[in-house]
């Protein structure tokens, strides 16, 4: 099968579906919204130049951007096209009229965007109406779905999931050493830099929680347009010392800074299933999360960890307090979370459900022409 793979642009997401379907029997084609830029995909995989669309580019017309896409459609004539996310390529995919669609969600395009205003409503909607199959990586995106028509039926999930071999709670925490916070209680965050990620409201309830118990310790990774901010924050709270700021962490990095953690933590305003959420999971760490509901379907309060009123720092700050006063439990909870990983969240065998996917969508669209 020709399958076009068109999503906004080269993210490590979208690196990691590429690579998969790279080792599969597909012919596979990248499109990205933002033109050609010497990115470089796995295997085989060619990307195709063309103008690209920026939809927040008041100059181009509609008609334009379709027209690019069709000329892409024309060259190309692919067998089915894997878009995403719901707004913007998947919507461009529907309104040229190309079938088969699977539109993947990528969480908040359809946990937060859909409803924003008015015209995304719109392009929600219209999306959904042209799309032969969805996918996503919870529950609670099917329902969203569901709740602008979509049938249920035509929903895959499948957590995207991490490669259990890479992250595992056995090796190195080199970095715990090189801090020298061997004796003291280490959080972590690696959420980006961006308002959705909540990591003010982190920082808010660290502080409060530090000033109760000054064992606590916080491994700050990421980046984004905050970051500034959020280090004259810590500033401004004398927190130089306590709060480590380790950039953007490369896959081979993660691992041991994961291993040198006690706990993972996360404000996150809306998620589906967190890939994050999943590797400090597989790495058999304890979290502390935001009560919303991408997190409910991997969390329960006391088993997995705790979870805290979203967007309320003072709540999250004494959920700290307390998986801290509970470090007794670390172990048999370091190893339910690596068995719950290994039952949900293997890469390896979740992804299969995209392929399945395309077969339906390719099958149900063949049997109606």
């Amino acid at each position: 099968m020709k399958v076009l793979y068109f999503t906004s642009t080269q993210s490590p997401h979208d690196l990691r579906f590429t690579k998969a379907l790279a080792a599969t029997e597909h012919q596979v084609f990248v499109l990205c919204l933002e033109p050609l830029a010497g990115r470089q995909w796995p295997g085989n995989i060619v990307e195709v130049e063309w103008q690209g669309i920026n939809p927040n580019d008041v100059g181009q017309s509609l008609s334009e951007q379709l027209h690019w896409l069709d000329v892409v459609l024309e060259n190309i004539k692919p067998d089915l096209i894997h878009a995403g996310p719901v707004q913007t390529a998947a919507y461009y995919t529907a309104k040229v009229g190309f079938h088969p669609l699977v539109t993947m969600s990528w969480g908040s395009d359809l946990l937060l965007e859909a409803d924003e205003n008015p015209f995304s409503q719109f392009l929600t909607n219209y999306t959904l109406q042209h799309t032969d199959v969805l996918v996503g990586d919870c529950a609670c995106v099917g329902e969203k779905a569901e709740s602008f028509g979509f049938a249920k039926k035509n929903y895959f999930q499948f957590p995207w999931g991490v490669d259990l071999h890479h992250f595992t709670p056995h090796g190195s925490a080199a970095l715990r050493e090189k801090l020298r916070w061997q004796d003291k209680i280490v959080l972590l965050s690696n959420r980006s830099f961006a308002p959705l990620y909540g990591v003010d409201v982190l920082l808010k309830a660290f502080a409060a929680a530090y000033a109760e118990n000054p064992d606590l310790r916080l491994m700050l990774f990421g980046k984004g347009l905050l970051e500034s901010e959020f280090r004259q924050f810590v500033i401004n709270h004398s927190l130089q010392d306590v709060v480590h700021f380790g950039g953007q962490a490369s896959l081979d990095e993660l691992s041991d800074v994961y291993r040198s953690a006690d706990y993972y933590l996360s404000a996150s305003h809306s998620d589906g299933s967190s890939v994050s959420l999943m590797e400090a999971l597989a790495s058999g760490l304890p979290v502390v999360v935001s009560d919303i509901p991408g997190n409910l379907e991997w969390v329960e309060e006391g088993k997995q960890g705790w979870l805290f009123k979203e967007g309320n720092a003072q709540d999250f700050s004494q959920k700290i307090l307390l998986a801290a006063r509970q470090l007794d439990l670390l172990d048999p909870m370091k190893t339910g979370n690596r068995a719950l990983a290994e039952q949900r969240a293997d890469w390896n065998k979740n992804f299969p459900v995209l392929l399945e996917a395309y077969e339906t969508a390719f099958t149900a669209v063949g049997s109606h022409d």
